[in-house]
């Protein structure tokens, strides 16, 4: 019997991402990746994986008498195809390691090792830097949509669609249960949310309708001036503010975190001076309206704060408006 060190490896790569994947549904972090309506695909991703894993064990070892006849076999297919074509579609993880192997292993590996050892970071205040800052969000009245959905469309990549998140950020803190499918709501709920923006005395922005409320807000500020606004978000400052100004932001994901867009509102404080990038608060102030390179931003004017811890998942995740 001959043992194939190559496809023993290839079986542990696999075993290895089923392996991730479980743990990280398990722990809660895969919403640190991916938006919640995912995380079915993403479990069945850990089946197939596992699935591949059974297929690949039976071509770890092989008898002698097999291998005898898999080499005849080889050898009078390559017979009719120069060596270079035989040798690049005939490999059976039997040749020996080249440096192209080493890469393409490599390549493979490094995202199990960076799955399993470095903790899932959370999007920050320097990220926020490097996305455009202040001046992402005044390009942002357009960005952040409503669409429509169904049953046959939800994992659509193409489009835009808001979500509501899994379950109070409080109650996420102690008891995370990641399969539990996000909420749709019919278009009739969603009509009634936009109006509750307009007719409540106090706009509470809970992360169900954040991104719905700030676009609202974005689109027609002089509707809003005046009116008192709740939420909460970590803080970013950014050089030119001034030393009363930050901004308290938070981050929208679409799809995953690569397409990740930060939006939040232009604050002011006397405080401002005293807190730091990246420390998240909860406050309630007064939307007045400022300019920033031209734009005109929503800002708040912050009558009460106080420093929270961050929320176990702290991302915001669009709203989808199900088609019934």
């Amino acid at each position: 019997m001959k043992i194939h060190f190559q496809q023993a490896l290839r079986a542990l790569i696999l075993l290895a991402f089923c392996g991730l994947i479980f743990q990280l549904h398990y722990t809660g972090d895969i919403t640190k990746y991916i938006n919640p309506k995912y995380v079915r695909l993403s479990q069945s991703a850990s089946i197939l994986f596992l699935f591949l894993f059974f297929i690949q064990i039976t071509r770890i070892w092989t008898f002698n008498r097999e291998n005898v006849v898999h080499e005849h076999h080889h050898g009078q297919d390559c017979c009719h195809q120069d060596d270079h074509s035989c040798s690049h579609h005939h490999d059976h993880g039997d040749t020996p390691f080249t440096v192209k192997k080493l890469l393409s292993y490599s390549i493979i590996l490094f995202p199990l090792f960076t799955g399993f050892f470095l903790p899932a970071k959370t999007l920050d205040a320097s990220i926020a830097e490097k996305k455009g800052g202040l001046a992402i969000l005044g390009n942002q009245k357009q960005v952040v949509n409503t669409s429509e959905s169904s049953d046959e469309s939800d994992f659509d990549l193409e489009d835009y669609s808001f979500e509501e998140e899994l379950a109070e950020a409080e109650e996420l803190e102690h008891d995370l249960s990641v399969n539990e499918e996000a909420e749709e709501i019919s278009n009739e709920e969603f009509e009634q949310l936009k109006k509750d923006l307009y007719s409540a005395p106090a706009i509470k922005m809970d992360d169900k309708v954040f991104s719905m409320y700030y676009e609202e807000i974005s689109k027609d500020i002089d509707k809003f001036i005046g009116r008192e606004i709740e939420f909460q978000g970590f803080i970013y400052k950014e050089d030119g503010l001034d030393s009363n100004q930050l901004v308290i932001s938070r981050f929208l994901i679409t799809h995953c975190v690569a397409d990740a867009s930060m939006i939040g509102f232009l604050s002011e404080m006397e405080e401002a001076p005293e807190l730091y990038d990246n420390m998240w608060v909860k406050v309630s102030g007064v939307i007045d309206k400022a300019a920033y390179n031209g734009t005109e931003l929503p800002m708040i004017k912050i009558k009460k704060w106080k420093e929270i811890e961050e929320p176990f998942i702290p991302y915001l995740y669009p709203l989808t408006i199900k088609i019934l």
